[in-house]
């Protein structure tokens, strides 16, 4: 017997199948882990196939060393999965491999976690001393006890010498390191409305479909969803349940282990190594059967799967930016399909590309209309920030919205403020020859943070002194850019006195620990501020909330990117909907600098369909996708001048494609990327946007040019239907 091994080597050159020979005392199966011979060394492989005869002189090939596990760690699925990947996203089949498992199994280091115990072994009156007496009497009390409880009582060289001796065991058990999630919420006894089970009722007889769930803000998509995953498990079957960012996961966790106790496994970046391996290993041992976290969840170890579940679909997170590039959507599609089960995409502002699929008739849609608790929708005040300015307010807060927060806080209530940047400044200028400080690793304005008076790069985290003086004409005359979450803390103190004010953003929250305790002591607490980025804008219910202040909606507005407007929208919507989600009635004061912009008029109405008609129109126009297949080919390296020779050779070789498929490209250039410089490595680009009818085609053929690279210092990066361009 033979067995296809793909190799665990980081050089793409190598991105092929090797066949070994299975020695006979050895019993391989397609998705165990193996050493191998590999040249003059071993190395660490994954069997893809196992197959009774090679194409290969079979004198010449080597034989498997050993299993490294008692049982596959791939499962058929799994498998299936990395080959999807492999052609459907230009992903190396070793890097589709390792994100199906544990970085701690990938890493060959894995360590499991024990308790000790200690117990009797014999009578007390073996005792030697006064001290190991008490011990033994205490044992003979209490029984098995936990060694860390003994010592924090006993003398610790009393205990040792009795293990020593045989009078007393010591026991290992193997503990579970399961994540800890202090936040906690009301367990309630739900009935769903006749919409919600319309929607379970549409989706639990299902197979393979893929539903877009289209509910406002507070409608009960997540009731929806604890309720078809019910009707699943009722059916011995598995479940997947993915939430855009880690933000998300403790009230959702918090919800799914009020419905489900310990069949939930939780699963993202947030974790150690350790609690991510043992909440793996519960998934794939069957003692969990729902799989709960971010992207990277979509690979859980789970067989038979009923559901799979995206929530805030629109989300940008769910496509990975980083190797290997790949779009959650397209993945979790391919595992519903082969296991003939729904696919359930939820949002209360859908992508323009999921709706359009609706509108094709690709996707079923399920609309939630009302609220679950019949209140209306939080009224949505717009507030033009330039007339603010005539009437001598310069001030980042409108005289409107300070009216409301002092109201919101006199009724001993809550709000949240949004701002889509962190930080204090996003940047500092001098006022006399307009320099801006930037990142010598990355072509980016370096942030000022006041709590650790620095300046931060935050795409590399290298870190510079404030400046106070220009070093390009010497001035000292330096002002601060536009504001950040922790300058909105700062003014807001001034403003609220003792009232507590929160902050969540990427610098509080990389302490999970400290991102939940912010979370709960917010939920806790009324009157109470929290201020904070997208982390804020979806998926959280809090219900004393009745204010949401959005400082400058602007941000995100004018970026250099055709899904500018759509992100606005989906952001204003987002964390407009956090306001009034329990009895109390909400509002929402939008500050902006541009009033008359279709995207804030139609936001202030939740209008979602009177956005998409513009939105779509306007995509169709401009040859955008959905109507265009749009890939990025992204050219990554140290020396510029070899990253430029390499740019050209692939943007050579695929006009050359064009000339056969020349009435399909819509559009093909070569270019320097927005962000020229990222951590040390020139960054160029080839953009490329085709019409659909052949696009199959012309991207694989751009993948097998892409695929041979000359030097060994540069990486290439394809990305299909990119979702940041800069």
């Amino acid at each position: 017997m033979f067995a296809s091994v793909v190799i665990d080597v980081s050089t793409s050159k190598l991105e092929k199948l090797f066949d070994y020979v299975i020695p006979s005392d050895i019993q391989v199966l397609k998705g165990d882990r193996v050493l191998v011979p590999f040249g003059n060394k071993t190395c660490i492989g994954y069997v893809v196939d196992v197959k009774e005869t090679s194409s290969y002189e079979v004198s010449k090939l080597k034989s498997i060393i050993k299993k490294l596990d008692s049982s596959p760690l791939l499962t058929e699925d799994n498998l299936r999965l990395c080959f999807f990947m492999q052609k459907y996203f230009f992903t190396r089949l070793i890097d589709a491999i390792k994100l199906c498992l544990p970085p701690i199994v990938t890493s060959g280091k894995v360590k499991e976690s024990f308790i000790e115990f200690v117990r009797l072994n014999t009578d007390v009156l073996a005792a030697k001393s006064s001290k190991q007496l008490e011990i033994l009497l205490y044992l003979k009390e209490y029984g098995r006890v936990r060694k860390e409880d003994i010592l924090s009582r006993f003398s610790p060289s009393s205990l040792k010498t009795l293990i020593k001796n045989g009078l007393v065991v010591l026991e290992k058990q193997k503990q579970n390191r399961t994540p800890q999630n202090s936040f906690t919420v009301e367990k309630k006894d739900i009935i769903l409305n006749d919409e919600q089970q319309e929607a379970v009722g549409r989706i639990s007889k299902s197979k393979y479909n893929t539903f877009l769930l289209h509910g406002v803000t507070g409608s009960g998509k997540t009731e929806v969803y604890i309720n078809v995953i019910k009707k699943v498990l009722k059916e011995n079957k598995t479940a997947i349940m993915l939430v855009p960012e880690i933000s998300l996961t403790p009230q959702m966790f918090a919800r799914f282990k009020n419905a489900f106790g310990d069949t939930v496994a939780i699963l993202h970046s947030g974790l150690t190594q350790g609690e991510k391996y043992d909440e793996w290993m519960r998934l794939k041992r069957g003692e969990a059967r729902i799989a709960l976290g971010a992207r990277s969840c979509v690979f859980a170890p789970l067989k038979n799967i009923g559901v799979i579940v995206i929530d805030e679909e629109h989300d940008g997170s769910y496509y990975s930016e980083s190797n290997p590039r790949f779009h959650t959507h397209e993945v979790a599609r391919f595992l519903a399909y082969i296991n003939s089960c729904p696919l359930v995409l939820g949002s209360a502002t859908p992508s323009i590309e999921s709706f359009y699929k609706v509108k094709t008739g690709e996707y079923s849609l399920i609309k939630l209309q009302n609220r679950a608790n019949q209140k209306e929708l939080p009224n949505i005040e717009i507030v033009d920030m330039l007339l603010e300015i005539r009437k001598g307010n310069v001030n980042m807060f409108s005289y409107r919205f300070l009216n409301e927060l002092e109201k919101c806080l006199e009724r001993k209530e809550q709000a949240m403020i949004f701002i889509n940047r962190r930080g204090y400044s996003s940047f500092l200028m001098c006022k006399e020859c307009g320099y801006v400080p930037k990142c010598e690793d990355c072509d980016v304005s370096l942030v000022y943070h006041k709590e650790d008076n620095m300046l931060k790069c935050h795409y590399c985290a290298r870190r510079y002194k404030v400046l106070t003086t220009c070093p390009k004409c010497g001035s000292s005359s330096i002002r601060y850019g536009a504001v950040g979450t922790q300058r909105i803390v700062e003014e807001l103190k001034k403003i609220v006195g003792d009232v507590p004010v929160f902050r969540l953003d990427n610098d509080t929250s990389k302490d999970k620990k400290e991102f939940v305790k912010t979370l709960e002591s917010f939920n806790k607490t009324s009157p109470s501020i929290l201020v904070g980025t997208q982390m804020i804008a979806k998926g959280h219910d809090f219900n004393n909330v009745t204010l949401v202040g959005i400082v400058d909606a602007d941000v995100s507005l004018h970026f250099s990117d055709y899904r500018a407007c759509e992100r606005t929208f989906n952001l204003i919507t987002q964390v407009s909907g956090r306001a009034g989600r329990s009895e109390k009635e909400g509002k929402v004061i939008l500050q902006t600098y541009f009033p008359k912009h279709y995207v804030y008029r139609c936001a202030s109405t939740y209008d979602y369909n009177a956005f998409y008609k513009r939105e779509i129109k306007m995509r169709e126009l401009s040859h955008f996708p959905p109507f265009v297949s749009m890939l990025r080919v992204l050219i990554v390296g140290e020396n510029e001048e070899k990253v430029r020779l390499e740019t050209e050779r692939i943007f050579v070789s695929i006009k050359g494609i064009r000339e056969t498929f020349s009435s399909d490209f819509v559009y093909l250039q070569a270019m320097k990327c927005p962000k020229k410089r990222l951590q040390g490595n020139f960054r160029y680009e080839i953009m490329i946007r085709i019409y659909k009818k052949n696009s199959e085609e012309i991207i694989s053929q751009i993948y097998d040019i892409c695929r041979i690279t000359k030097e060994n210092k540069i990486s290439v990066f394809v990305e299909n239907d990119p979702q940041n361009l800069s």
